[in-house]
């Protein structure tokens, strides 16, 4: 189960090069239920997302289920996507008994910034205090979900 939040950000931390940080690529075979594949590092992962019962707009609570892909299998889904790929770099940054994932978005999205922190229950996710640096909670809007900015042009 995944339980996160998700926030725009208007301006970016100082020094973020100091954290560890990864490109990501990922596209949409479908949307619903969320099929995705990704390349992280050396890594090629196909995703299983299905939303849970669970509805709030201050959380995205999803079913996720992952498994690793070889190369040639990343490549031939990947010519099969919808839409444009989200390309992206992923910084990992601590915050209190948290890590923040803060992606900085490339191509047609730069910059656009979001930040997702996810927890181990929904009552912790719904109790978060964001740093200060953190602009609108966005949990709530599917135009902030990368399936989603894949696959629409606006």
């Amino acid at each position: 189960m995944e339980i996160e939040k998700k926030y725009l950000i208007l301006d970016l931390p100082r020094d973020l090069d100091q954290y560890p940080h990864e490109e990501i690529e990922q596209a949409y075979l479908c949307t619903n239920p969320t099929l995705r594949i990704r390349k992280k590092g050396g890594r090629y992962i196909f995703t299983f997302k299905n939303r849970s019962g669970h509805t709030s707009d201050q959380l995205c609570v999803a079913e996720e289920i992952e498994t690793e892909l070889d190369f040639d299998t990343y490549v031939h889904l990947f010519e099969k996507a919808d839409g444009e790929p989200i390309r992206k770099t992923r910084y990992r940054i601590p915050y209190d008994n948290y890590t923040i994932e803060l992606d900085v978005f490339h191509g047609k999205r730069k910059g656009l910034y979001l930040a997702e922190v996810e927890f181990p229950s929904i009552e912790e996710g719904e109790a978060f205090s964001p740093p200060a640096w953190f602009g609108e909670d966005v949990s709530g809007d599917v135009r902030y979900t990368n399936a989603y900015m894949a696959t629409h042009s606006e």
